[in-house]
């Protein structure tokens, strides 16, 4: 069975731009091959804030839509998160859709794509990692970068020169590490606790 990996929309702001380099990167992942790729726009995923009274560790969800979520983000053995910079950080519906689960995430690896003014998104890039590693997500290395204030020039997302290249070899990181990790749950049977 061919791996999967979920391509994460982290902003779900009015007239963001991330949609655009959504839409570029899960064609440039397709092209890519190596695995399956679709996109998980947050936008599409009524979460609203955290209202799971319970520890997600044990997965006694009470409501439809972190069941919903949780069968969509366990369905995949990887993951790229598309995240813009907001305030030095990542947006908050990342946080929220992050933290509706937690096992589901577990033993699975990701990139990141960053996107933003004047470093390009790798503050917020730098935050998102310390929480993957809290959820046992493995971010790889290779992490592409995106200046809206060069891509966005004309209006309409144009990518930089050796930005595919980027994306490539980010890919090929997060597919070696996504095919050992499914080795990892499949020897593995986690039980839940109440941390």
């Amino acid at each position: 069975m061919p791996l999967r990996i979920g391509l994460i929309l982290g902003s779900t702001r009015p007239g963001r731009r991330g949609d655009q380099i959504a839409a570029w990167a899960l064609e440039a992942a397709r092209a890519h091959g190596g695995a399956d790729y679709a996109l998980v726009d947050l936008a599409d995923h009524d979460l609203g804030n955290l209202d799971e009274p319970g520890n997600p560790n044990l997965q006694q969800y009470q409501h439809d839509h972190t069941r919903v979520w949780g069968e969509l983000v366990d369905g995949f053995d990887g993951y790229v998160f598309l995240v813009p910079e907001y305030n030095h950080s990542y947006p908050g519906a990342l946080k929220n859709a992050l933290d509706y689960v937690y096992r589901e995430w577990n033993d699975k690896a990701a990139g990141i794509i960053s996107y933003g003014g004047w470093v390009a998104g790798a503050r917020a890039a730098e935050a998102l990692r310390l929480v993957l590693a809290e959820l046992q997500v493995a971010t790889v290395r290779a992490q592409p970068t995106i200046s809206t204030h060069a891509s966005f020039r004309t209006g309409s997302f144009v990518p930089q020169e050796g930005l595919d290249t980027a994306v490539a070899g980010m890919l090929d990181q997060v597919i070696a590490w996504s095919g050992a990790l499914r080795e990892v749950r499949r020897s593995t049977t986690r039980t839940p606790t109440a941390a």
